[in-house]
C-alpha cells in the first residue's frame, strides 16, 4: 500500500503514529523550523518513541557518511519515520541506508509502516547519465546518476523495484515548514555535502572517491576542489572544461579521507553565473586525460559499480570519442527521464540539460 500525503507529520491520525511504537530514521536535517524541534522530539513528547537511528558521530565530522541501524530493534515497532535530505546523486550514503532499511523491512513478517518525511532536492530536476548498465552498488535503486528526484519519489520507485508489500506513506515537502522557510542546502545533507554548489558538483565528483585523486574530502570545499600529491601544474596546461566553467589551478591539505595531512595539488572548478553544468560529463573528460598523464592516477576498486555504465567506462579508457559518449548520454538521459515521470510526486518534472 502506498499513499501521497499533503498534510503535515503531526497531523497525521495513523493508530502507528499516535499511539504505536516509534522509530526515528534521521538527520541533522529533521529538523522542524516552525517549532523548533527536531522531527524525533514530535515522538518524543507523546511518549511513543522507541527507537532513534541516525549517523554516529556529530554532524560535520568527516567521515560520518552512514545511518547504521540494528535489525532486531525494528521488530517491535508499529512505525519508521524518515527524515534526511538526499543529494540528488545514486550513490548519496544516507539514501542507500534507506533504500537498505526497505529492503529489510520488506522481508519481515510483522513489518512496520515507513513514512518519509519528503525534502525538495537541492540538485534540482536536473537529470544526468544513465541507469546502471552492470553490476551496481549493493542497495541502489536502478536510476540516473543525477536522478532529479525527491526521497520520496525515490522510495516511490524502489518500492516497486523490490516489490515491497508493507505500508509506504510519503509526506510531502510542500507540507513541510522547513521547505517554505529554507532552502534545501541550508542544513548540509551530509559532512561532505556543505554547501550551495556542492550538489551541482557531487553527480560527477563523486566518482573520485573511488580513485587516487581525492575529491577535497576533508576541507571545506569538497566536490568543488579536487586534486592529488602527484599532479603537477603547468601555466601552458588546458585543463578540459566546458562553456561557463573555469578551472582554477590550487593546493589543499585534507585534514581526512585520501591524502589526508599530504599537500594536494589540484583544481577548482568555478561555474559562471548561469551556467548550465553537466558535472558526470566534466568528471569523466577530466578521468580521461589524468590517465593519460599520470601513471599515479588509478580507478580503484568500487569504481566500475559506482560508475556502472560500459560506455562511460570506454570513453574514460579512451577506447570511444567524446562525442560517442555525449550522444550516449543524450539517449540514456532520455530513457530515464521516461521512467522517472511514473514515480514523480508534484507538478514539476525531471529535465536534461541541452
Amino acid at each position: 500500500m502506498f499513499s501521497f500525503r499533503t498534510t503535515a507529520l503531526e497531523d497525521q491520525l495513523d493508530k502507528a503514529l499516535t499511539s504505536g511504537n516509534v522509530g526515528c530514521f534521521c538527520t541533522q536535517n529533521c529538523w522542524d523550523t516552525a517549532r523548533g524541534r527536531y522531527m524525533h522530539d514530535l515522538f518524543r513528547e507523546r511518549g511513543n518513541l522507541k527507537a532513534i537511528f541516525s549517523p554516529r558521530d556529530t554532524e560535520l565530522t568527516p567521515g560520518t557518511n552512514h545511518i547504521s541501524f540494528d535489525i532486531e530493534a525494528l521488530k517491535d515497532l508499529d512505525a519508521v519515520i524518515v527524515e534526511i535530505q538526499d543529494a540528488g546523486a545514486r550513490y548519496f550514503n544516507y539514501s542507500k541506508d534507506v533504500f537498505h532499511l526497505m529492503e529489510i523491512i520488506s522481508k519481515m513478517e510483522h513489518s512496520p509502516s515507513l513514512y518519509i518525511v519528503d525534502h525538495i532536492n537541492p540538485a534540482g530536476r536536473i537529470v544526468e547519465g544513465s541507469m546502471p548498465g552492470g553490476v551496481v552498488e549493493p542497495h541502489t535503486p536502478r536510476v540516473a546518476h543525477r536522478h532529479g528526484l525527491t526521497l520520496g519519489e525515490l522510495c516511490n520507485l524502489y518500492y516497486t523495484e523490490i516489490g515491497a508489500g508493507f505500508p509506504l506513506h510519503v509526506i510531502s515537502a510542500i507540507a513541510n515548514d522547513s521547505t517554505r522557510q529554507l532552502l534545501p542546502w541550508t542544513i548540509a545533507p551530509a559532512s561532505d555535502i556543505p554547501g550551495m554548489f556542492t550538489s551541482q558538483m557531487y553527480p560527477g565528483g563523486g566518482l573520485w572517491n573511488n580513485t587516487t585523486i581525492t575529491p577535497a574530502i576533508g576541507t571545506a570545499r569538497p566536490y568543488e576542489y579536487f586534486g592529488a600529491p602527484f599532479i603537477r601544474h603547468d601555466r601552458l596546461e588546458v585543463i578540459p572544461a566546458p562553456a561557463g566553467v573555469m578551472m582554477r589551478p590550487c593546493t589543499f591539505t585534507p585534514a581526512a579521507g585520501r591524502h589526508q595531512g599530504q599537500r594536494c595539488q589540484g583544481y577548482q572548478i568555478m561555474l559562471q553565473p548561469g551556467a548550465e553544468y553537466h558535472s558526470l560529463l566534466h568528471t569523466i573528460q577530466l578521468m580521461r586525460y589524468f590517465l593519460e598523464r599520470y601513471p599515479q592516477f588509478e580507478l580503484l576498486p568500487g569504481f566500475e559499480e559506482k560508475l556502472s555504465d560500459p560506455t562511460m567506462l570506454s570513453y574514460i579508457h579512451g577506447d570511444i570519442s567524446y562525442q560517442e559518449v555525449r550522444e550516449h548520454v543524450k539517449l540514456e538521459e532520455q530513457k530515464w527521464i521516461r521512467k522517472a515521470k511514473r514515480y514523480t510526486l508534484y507538478d514539476d518534472q525531471p529535465y536534461r540539460i541541452k
